[in-house]
């Protein structure tokens, strides 16, 4: 076969192909659309909690079971730490040491010694006078005078001295009281940190240490949550945050209730942006909710910033160069668009509900 004669059976297949082929041609209709923006997520409880000790420990007795609701101040474990307990016990003693009562000893003999000295301070000040008068009358000599001032002084600095002294021993068992005082608060609350409470009346979600394991402060050993009240932790991605406002409603689908979706209504907005995911975290409350839930239900959202009814719409993918479509007899019109979702966008103007249009 020549190349003329196969051009020319090329040429007859296109014509008989086009000639066969319906375009598929559409009208704008109009419904109502919404904009709204994807968010994926978990349920969580409310006031959700993860459980850490304050200090470090051996688990001796885990007290509630996953399931168990729980008041506050309900004990959850008890942990073993030998060293704290024998620090509580050496602050109690010294403590018990430092009490005013238990030196009354030494504070009742320097007030003996004290008024001791008061009184030889007294009677020596009366010799003075009685030598000063005896000087003025001739009798006596001025080093006898000499001596009794020189006692005299003696006297009074050795009572001013040990008035300092029991000055001096008040503020130091004050001091020690105190301090003994402050150092046993401080071991009974390590103490007391060895018995793990409940920080809310709720359930006791799951636990995830066993008796006799090693656990600090870093370590989660149970997860604790309202066992009534449920809320939604959506990640939004950064592109969309500028959209989302406290207040807006939002459609809920669980994995564990296919074919429902709930009503929620966003509540709060996270400030700082995960730097991993590049997401905000968005919480949310149910308007209307699941009769059952449970923590970490995995959930898909779509977040609605706009509604509009009876608007123009058209497939998205009529739609080319961002606002461009082609009618029916394959003229380029432009349009002016409004609200795009990724089936359907509104047309604002540029052609009306009686335009056919045809897929770019």
């Amino acid at each position: 076969m020549n190349r003329i004669a196969a051009s020319s059976i090329f040429s007859f297949l296109v014509i008989s192909v086009s000639c066969h082929t319906q375009v598929e041609k559409i009208v704008p209709e109009r419904n109502n659309i919404t904009l709204s923006v994807y968010a994926s997520g978990k349920v969580v409880s409310k006031d959700q909690y993860e459980v850490k000790p304050n200090t470090a420990g051996y688990i001796r007795e885990i007290h509630v079971s996953e399931g168990d609701l729980v008041q506050k101040g309900t004990v959850l474990f008890s942990l073993s730490n030998e060293t704290t307990l024998l620090n509580e016990e050496i602050a109690s003693l010294s403590r018990s040491f430092s009490e005013r009562q238990n030196n009354l000893e030494r504070l009742q003999e320097l007030e003996v010694q004290i008024e001791l000295a008061k009184s030889e301070m007294v009677h020596d000040s009366i010799l003075v006078e009685r030598q000063i008068r005896l000087r003025e009358s001739g009798i006596g000599t001025d080093l006898e005078l000499e001596q009794r001032l020189l006692s005299y002084a003696q006297r009074k600095t050795a009572y001013t001295g040990l008035k300092l002294k029991k000055e001096t021993l008040d503020r130091e068992l004050d001091h020690n009281e105190n301090t003994a005082k402050k150092n046993l608060e401080k071991a009974s609350a390590l103490a007391n940190d060895l018995e793990i409470k409940s920080n809310i009346d709720g359930k006791v979600y799951s636990l995830l240490k066993e008796k006799g394991e090693l656990v600090n402060s870093q370590n989660a050993l149970a997860i604790v949550g309202n066992s009534d009240e449920f809320l939604l932790e959506l990640l939004v991605d950064e592109y969309d945050i500028s959209q989302i406002q406290p207040g807006q409603e939002a459609k809920i689908s669980l994995d564990s209730y296919q074919d429902q979706v709930f009503d929620a209504r966003i509540t709060k907005i996270n400030p700082m942006m995960d730097s991993g995911n590049k997401s905000f975290l968005v919480e949310a409350s149910f308007v209307t909710k699941p009769p059952t839930l449970y923590p970490n239900l995995t959930l898909e959202a779509n977040i609605i910033i706009e509604v509009k009814e009876n608007a123009l719409l058209i497939p998205s993918s009529y739609i080319f160069q961002g606002n461009q479509v082609i009618s029916a007899e394959g003229d380029t019109l432009q349009v002016t668009i409004g609200i795009k979702n990724y089936s359907e966008t509104e047309i604002i103007s540029g052609i009306d509900g009686t335009t056919e249009l045809i897929k770019p």
